[in-house]
């Protein structure tokens, strides 16, 4: 078959490229700067004429646009997009239920809201590893003596200036104190996210007040989805990870590749951040723990650091995420933390207990191998958009 990928910055976007063509299929991309927007003719027009020029069976993107999902519309052209992004607002784009579209989404909870509101173009599925060009990368004195460590976190501390929890600072006492309070609550809980539900009207009309948030012209997220996702969120994901890494950090080397400097971890050696493709996974493979602290919006599913990890045979320990029970197994695979006293107990004991560790980094891998790679997804999102394409009841 011909497919046409949306070409954007996007993780693992060679990698899918790869997996197409070694299941035979050639790969035409199309970019164009407007991709990602709501309103936009030059796109439009341009994606149009592209596609009647260049007649491919089946149009593909990492994330979903509304507006390829418009012009494949048009044409009756399948299309399917595989969502990495949690939250990711274009999921609430009254074009999702447009006849074309085949949505992909890695966490199970919002492929599960969506689908049970009627949305019938809405999948679940995990992201993957490439494990064959993770395993070809091979480690080097020269990179092991740069990149050993005890214990690595690769990731954003979601401490940029101008935050949007930031502009709450305009609430009044009792919603900051209400805030405060549903979000201590949350820190201390995992596997159930309760703050949306919690956000009542009377905050949510402070909120408003402080931060006034306009819907896309066809947009159907609601108030309660923005401050709690893309507000609140980011903000108990920021807490959470300078409290765990400050904690680590008081008994173990670690190291840190983020982008602004951390002058909170000053026990934490930061790195700056880390080419994805080139560098990252050798700081999987020379780290003796990796750890995942999942950004708080996502609520069940694997996310892809977790996967890239273990793809490159390195040891995760992470938080609890329900999909991950799915697909792995605690203590098998990977090993779960629950809370920052429990995450440096287990660094403890798989740090003095090397046999173990390796053997359950060597198991994730294997399990990522056999299972989880680009191939065997993509081969997936194919079958399921065809199959639906010649079945349109």
């Amino acid at each position: 078959m011909k497919i046409i990928i949306i070409e954007w910055e996007s993780f693992g976007r060679e990698d899918i490229k790869t997996a197409f063509r070694l299941l035979g299929h050639t790969v035409v991309t199309f970019a164009h700067p407007d991709y990602d927007l709501r309103q936009s003719e030059a796109f439009e027009d341009e994606f149009y004429n592209f596609l009647l020029k260049n007649d491919a069976d089946i149009v593909f993107s990492s994330n979903y646009f509304p507006l390829v999902s418009k012009v494949c519309e048009k044409i009756n052209k399948p299309y399917a997009a595989w969502v990495y992004d949690c939250p990711h607002l274009s999921l609430y784009s009254a074009t999702v239920i447009n006849k074309c579209n085949h949505i992909f989404i890695f966490d199970s909870a919002t492929y599960n809201e969506l689908y049970n509101q009627g949305i019938n173009t809405v999948h679940y599925l995990p992201l993957a590893a490439d494990t064959d060009r993770l395993d070809s990368m091979a480690v080097t004195p020269e990179i092991w003596q740069k990149l050993d460590c005890e214990i690595s976190f690769v990731g954003s501390m979601y401490d940029e200036k101008h935050r949007l929890f930031d502009r709450l600072e305009r609430i009044g006492d009792y919603a900051r104190g209400y805030l405060d309070g549903i979000m201590k609550s949350q820190l201390a809980i995992s596997g159930y996210n309760f703050i949306e539900e919690l956000l009542s009207d009377r905050i949510l009309a402070e909120l408003r007040l402080a931060a006034p948030y306009t819907p896309n012209a066809d947009g159907v997220e609601t108030d309660s989805y923005i401050y709690s996702r893309y507000f609140i969120d980011r903000k108990l994901t920021e807490i959470e990870r300078k409290n765990l890494l400050n904690a680590v950090s008081d008994f173990f080397r670690v190291n840190l590749y983020t982008h602004n400097p951390t002058p909170y971890l000053p026990k934490v050696r930061n790195m700056g951040p880390v080419d994805p493709v080139n560098v990252m996974p050798y700081v999987f493979k020379c780290s003796k723990i990796n750890l995942n602290i999942t950004l708080r919006s996502i609520y069940s599913g694997i996310p892809l650091r977790a996967l890239d990890i273990m793809g490159a045979g390195g040891f995760l320990m992470t938080n609890y995420q329900s999909d991950m029970n799915d697909y792995f197994t605690d203590g098998v695979d990977y090993c779960m933390y629950d809370g920052a006293d429990d995450l440096v107990d287990k660094c403890r004991y798989y740090l003095e207990h090397e046999d173990e560790r390796l053997a359950i980094a060597q198991n994730g891998h294997d399990k990522i191998k056999a299972h989880h790679t680009y191939v065997t997804r993509l081969r997936t999102i194919l079958e399921e958009t065809l199959t639906a394409k010649a079945d349109p009841s």
